[in-house]
């Protein structure tokens, strides 16, 4: 690995931040100054310390995302507006991608990681992973719509019927606020099962994934890496609610 890669792995450095630590002689390699960025260790048997301090390797990062409306998630495309442009530099080096997907008009709650056997494991259907929305709807919610939501919803346009699912109101009105969790990531699968149900949603933004949620001191456009104890129920494999 690059010297330049490694220290950007240790900490909140940008490319301009190490190569100011580099040339400022602060970073030793078995007790030796180097300076070249381009200089290759292997973390695992070199001691690289930063002012005397010794660095830790951080293989993989995880963090969230309160998406805004009007990007959408991928990471790259030739003519929208995507959910990287919001990734701070000092993530970029760890090559992140964001976990799923949320509609371009959607809210909330967005992972990124670049631990391909995790969100793999996230986003497989067989696992289940509980996904919490708050959705704005434009007409009454009856007990007839929150039991079709709980049966599964067919779905005619894609021949398939979705998983079973909860969905409650939280705050009635002209336009009721509900909260639903769906268990699987289908395409545009909330607004479609609400269609389904002669209703539409207006506005909808997701709280909860994998028992992760929202922060909401979080803007919109705001990124933050996860806690220990918020990476703990990622790892654990306990992704149940």
């Amino acid at each position: 690995m690059r010297l330049d890669k490694f220290l950007a792995s240790c900490g909140e450095y940008s490319r301009k931040d190490v190569k100011a630590l580099l040339k400022g002689k602060r970073v030793t390699v078995d007790g030796a100054v180097f300076t070249d960025p381009g200089t290759h260790i292997e973390p695992e048997k070199n001691i690289i310390k930063l002012d005397g301090e010794k660095l830790e390797y951080k293989p993989f990062v995880y963090f969230m995302m309160n998406k805004p409306a009007g990007c959408i998630t991928a990471t790259e495309d030739s003519r929208e507006r995507t959910v990287m442009e919001y990734v701070p530099e000092e993530f970029m080096h760890f090559s992140p991608f964001p976990v799923g997907r949320l509609d371009k008009d959607t809210e909330g709650l967005l992972i990124f990681t670049n631990d391909g056997q995790l969100a793999h494991k996230l986003l497989s259907p067989k696992k289940k992973v509980p996904k919490i929305y708050h959705a704005l709807v434009e007409k009454t919610v009856t007990e007839k719509d929150i039991k079709a939501f709980r049966e599964g919803i067919y779905i005619d346009e894609d021949g398939y019927t979705t998983l079973p699912g909860d969905l409650r109101v939280i705050e009635k009105g002209e336009n009721p606020l509900c909260e639903v969790t769906v268990y699987e990531g289908k395409f545009h699968q909330v607004k479609r099962m609400f269609e389904k149900c002669g209703n539409r949603v207006l506005y909808l933004n997701r709280r909860k994934f994998a028992g992760i949620e929202i922060d909401e001191a979080l803007p919109l456009g705001g990124v933050r890496e996860l806690t220990g104890d918020e990476e703990a129920v990622l790892r654990s494999g306990d992704l149940s609610e």
